[in-house]
């Protein structure tokens, strides 16, 4: 059995963000029974020189949309980095999934050896597209959803393995 680029990378995308979304759900949820103000959780980080919950989330959607659009040789739609609370975040993430959600298979297949140029600060990466999927996007986007399931668990709010991998 052989797996596509489109099965390895849009599904696989979408079903992290949808649980991140239960995620934040779960968040705002904690926020509101406990009272807490509603841009405490989205500022809040685990360490002073991480990224806050909202530039996790903000960066989990940036890589998923940008990296499906690299792979379909198209230009992604630019999301404005101005979310403060956790509806926000949860809208940012519903918009992402849908966007991905208008992604065809024959715009992703094929595309294992399509050379993918990023420009980052310091320098520019070069990939093919299978390894700018398996080594790049996939690792960056469990990473920041990882990472925003860590800072709301670290205040409270009741999370599980569950939580992160969803219902198969």
């Amino acid at each position: 059995m052989t797996i596509s680029m489109y099965q390895a990378s849009i599904p696989v995308c979408i079903r992290t963000l949808n649980n991140l979304v239960g995620i934040l759900e779960k968040g705002a949820i904690y926020e509101e029974t406990k009272k807490i103000d509603r841009h405490v959780l989205a500022n809040s980080r685990l360490f002073p020189d991480m990224f806050p919950l909202s530039r996790q989330v903000q960066i989990a959607s940036d890589i998923a949309r940008r990296g499906a659009a690299q792979l379909a040789g198209i230009e992604a739609p630019k999301f404005e980095d101005n979310e403060t609370t956790l509806s926000e975040l949860i809208e940012r993430v519903q918009k992402t999934i849908t966007y991905l959600n208008t992604f065809k298979p024959e715009q992703i297949d094929g595309t294992e050896e399509k050379t993918i140029t990023l420009q980052m600060r310091d320098n520019t990466l070069s990939f093919q597209g299978m390894p700018f999927l398996l080594y790049f996007v996939l690792p960056n986007v469990y990473f920041h959803v990882t990472t925003a399931y860590d800072i709301l668990r670290h205040c409270g709010v009741e999370l599980g393995k569950k939580d992160f991998l969803g219902n198969p």
